[in-house]
């Protein structure tokens, strides 16, 4: 059974950090490229980072460029986000998900997996 399990949400005020990580099973973690997601109810969900299977290459939004890092522990099977100097418009429910095989891309509907979020709030 596929699963993505985030964790690592949180409220925090802005200028602060968080650092949200996704755990994977039941398929070929190490084989996907990964990307985080995130939603505001009412908006469009955004791609914000992605990263490639083994780790060597990584895309930011510009919207949190400089501030977030995506890495990964392909031995752990998890995915992580570091989120730093936040800022009260980065409050959303983050999502990670795994692409199609084969694929990079921040196209939500280019994913084969998703997790079922964890919320972010930043307070000014």
């Amino acid at each position: 059974q596929v699963q993505l399990v985030e964790s690592g949400g949180g409220s925090v005020q802005a200028g602060g950090s968080l650092r949200l990580s996704c755990a994977a099973s039941g398929f070929t973690y190490s084989f996907r490229c990964m990307t985080w997601f995130r939603q505001v109810p009412g908006k469009e969900r955004e791609g914000v980072a992605l990263i490639s299977p083994g780790g060597s290459s990584t895309w930011y939004s510009d919207s949190v460029k400089g501030r977030f890092t995506i890495s990964r522990d392909n031995a752990k099977k998890t995915l992580y986000l570091q989120m730093n100097s936040l800022k009260p418009e980065d409050t959303a429910t983050y999502y990670c998900a795994a692409a199609t095989g084969g694929s990079c891309s921040l196209r939500g509907g280019a994913m084969d997996y998703w997790g079922k979020g964890t919320l972010v709030t930043i307070s000014s």
